[in-house]
């Protein structure tokens, strides 16, 4: 299956959204409608690129939104934008969301002894390419690592785009470990460090920070899908989640393409791109005392 986009909003703004479509022009929610495998083979997953490498906007499925676009984060009533921490540049690699996942703030995870952050599972695609905001990209699982987000338990995806030139080189994280040197240092070094700039101590891992197999990270994205599966079905608490699709036949959540539809051309029609702010290019240099 292939979806396409339609911006609305000033890009670089509050307003700005990215909603999904599928190849018939049919409005959905990335969150909801597309599908957690990408095929019959259930060893390719599908992700919804939210960030681009070295970009700096902290995009996001917008959870709490009618049909979920993708839009940027605010902090204080300012467009989030992630710090450049030396040596790194924005994201360090393509970022987003496994659909049909979600990490519940009630489950507490039997690995970290913390709730879920209320979001759906988060996947980092280690591929050369640089994707494009709101694509859709076939994946295959690699290993994970457990980070804990300020009490929270944030499970982080380490994948591989299936059409990258070297993917059928990489099936286990240990051969990201054997064919990118430092690269997974390099990653737990980012998340430990990204929100020190902004008067934040470092984020802390379970397992001091090891990376597990993929084996172990299959099973935790079977896990976010089961949680997923309770939310869409009111089998429990979804707080202010939006769960509005169009395809999940039966489901007290679906909408009509005329309602759907109501709610894109609610947001303003795309105008001019804003610039982004200079001080984004900004490097911080952290040391830990």
């Amino acid at each position: 299956m292939s979806y396409t986009t339609e911006a609305r909003g000033d890009a670089n703004s509050l307003e700005h959204r990215i909603f999904f479509k599928n190849k018939k022009g049919l409005y959905l929610s990335p969150f909801h409608d597309i599908p957690l495998y990408a095929g019959e083979d259930k060893d390719v997953y599908n992700m919804i690129v939210e960030v681009p490498r070295w970009t700096n906007a902290k995009m996001e499925i917008a959870t709490k939104d009618p049909l979920n676009p993708i839009k940027q984060d605010v902090k204080k009533g300012k467009l989030r934008y992630v710090a450049n921490v030396f040596p790194h540049k924005g994201y360090i690699w393509n970022y987003g969301a496994i659909p049909q996942t979600w990490e519940n703030p009630k489950h507490i995870d039997e690995n970290t002894g913390f709730g879920g952050d209320n979001d759906p599972i988060d996947v980092c695609d280690i591929g050369s390419k640089v994707c494009v905001q709101g694509q859709v990209i076939k994946v295959k699982i690699l290993g994970t690592l457990a980070l804990i987000d300020e009490g929270e338990t944030d499970w982080k995806i380490i994948a591989i785009n299936v059409e990258d030139p070297d993917a059928k080189q990489y099936n286990d994280i240990d051969d990201v470990r054997r064919l990118k040197p430092h690269y997974l240092e390099s990653t737990v070094d980012w998340f430990r460090k990204y929100k020190v700039p902004d008067g934040k101590p470092e984020n802390q891992f379970a397992f001091n920070g090891e990376f597990k197999p993929k084996a172990f990270a299959v099973e935790i994205i079977k896990s976010t899908h089961e949680q997923w599966k309770d939310l869409i079905n009111e089998k429990t608490d979804r707080g202010e989640i939006n769960c509005t699709n169009t395809t999940l036949k039966d489901n007290k959540f679906m909408c009509s393409q005329e309602a759907a539809e109501t709610f894109v051309k609610a947001v303003p029609e795309c105008g001019n791109s804003n610039e982004i702010p200079p001080e984004v290019d900004k490097w911080y240099y952290y040391q830990k005392n």
